[in-house]
């Protein structure tokens, strides 16, 4: 029975270590995503009609090329990870965390303007250890924000197209 008791004592102390820091964890993601974390448009490039495909997406863009080349000649497109913690739960165990952010702008080559960025904080694992998948939280969501929807609010089709 004693054994019993101090297992327990001893899994809720590990628990709640490994869950604090993940909830710590959250709570700076939050707090850094706040500060600067999202979409930001700084100048629009209007293009015309034939630049994009049937769903809106600018067909110049090729996401097999090397990132910085992937908006072809005319615009770089560049990726920047920071780690705060750095870690890798998916080789390592759930139980190990990682903390980063990944900061993506693209930039005219002709005047070198910055035309807009994308700031992404994220935190993976800090789970209880096992053969799982670790948990992940990032803000903003995907759905709010990412590199595709940066893209088309940087690209927008010539006012032509938008009256036919």
């Amino acid at each position: 029975m004693k054994r019993i008791v101090f297992l327990m004592i001893v899994l809720s102390v590990i628990y709640a270590a490994l869950f604090s820091e993940k909830a710590r964890l959250d709570r700076e993601v939050d707090r850094l995503c706040a500060i600067d974390g999202g979409i930001r448009v700084y100048k629009t490039v209007t293009l015309p009609p034939d630049m994009f495909n049937d769903r809106g997406e600018v067909i110049f863009y090729q996401s097999d090329q090397k990132i910085e080349e992937s908006l072809g000649p005319k615009y770089i497109f560049k990726w920047d990870v920071h780690y705060y913690k750095k870690g890798d739960p998916a080789a390592n165990g759930p139980q190990e965390t990682v903390m980063k952010r990944t900061h993506i702008k693209i930039i005219r080559k002709a005047d070198i303007k910055l035309l807009g960025e994308f700031v992404l904080y994220s935190r993976g694992g800090g789970d209880l250890p096992g053969p799982w998948v670790p948990s992940s939280y990032q803000c903003p969501s995907v759905i709010e924000a990412n590199s595709t929807i940066l893209i088309k609010k940087i690209f927008i089709k010539s006012i032509e197209e938008q009256q036919e």
